[in-house]
């Protein structure tokens, strides 16, 4: 038997829906999947291709099979109205790929020293520069918080932080966003919200 691997279309957030069905008609499947540090409720992984599953079938010895009446499925992805197959070496790379994500923690964002964050949080409000990055996303960040003009350190959990783009801390604002709406009332996300460390 020459099996080879192909490409299936799922419709929007039915991936898990398509594969619980197509393994239960007794078909292989790679259907890669990683982490992410805010899973929805019942998950703790999100798929890598979002809309897509990788079906491993023999089409020589048997005729393609009809997927579209499994629930979930849109198809075979065709290209000029030919089912190309994925060659296995990419299936495999894909796998361990995956596997290395996964061991690093998932799918987060790695926030690096010098980089310059928005920090949104009940305690705390404002722009900030990162001075150690987080080791996971369960880890707090250490920054330069820009606080009433002046850089203070602080501590602050990783999901709180969002990237800020370019920008000067010094002057507590972004290039070409403004801090204030005049007379020193601040504009939602700049300024101090609360006592930092409280």
């Amino acid at each position: 038997m020459a099996k080879s691997w192909y490409l299936i279309r799922t419709k929007p957030q039915s991936e898990r829906l398509a594969a619980s069905a197509l393994s239960r008609d007794g078909f292989e499947l790679f259907f890669p999947r990683v982490r992410v540090p805010r899973p929805r409720v019942g998950q703790t992984d999100v798929p890598l291709f979002p809309g897509y599953i990788f079906l491993r079938y023999d089409v020589l010895a048997q005729n393609w099979p009809s997927v579209r009446r499994l629930p979930g499925i849109l198809g075979w992805v065709r290209f000029d109205g030919v089912v190309p197959p994925v060659p296995d070496h990419i299936i495999t790379d894909l796998a361990r790929r995956v596997d290395a994500i996964n061991g690093e923690g998932g799918l987060w964002t790695r926030y690096r020293p010098g980089d310059k964050v928005a920090v949104v949080s009940g305690k705390m409000e404002g722009l900030a520069e990162v001075v150690e990055e987080a080791p996971s996303p369960e880890a707090r960040v250490r920054v330069l918080l820009n606080f009433m003009g002046r850089l203070v350190p602080a501590q602050v959990p990783w999901h709180s932080l969002q990237p800020a783009g370019d920008g000067h801390l010094g002057t507590g604002a972004r290039r070409g966003v403004r801090s204030t709406r005049g007379r020193g009332r601040w504009i939602k996300g700049f300024g101090p919200r609360a006592t930092v460390g409280a």
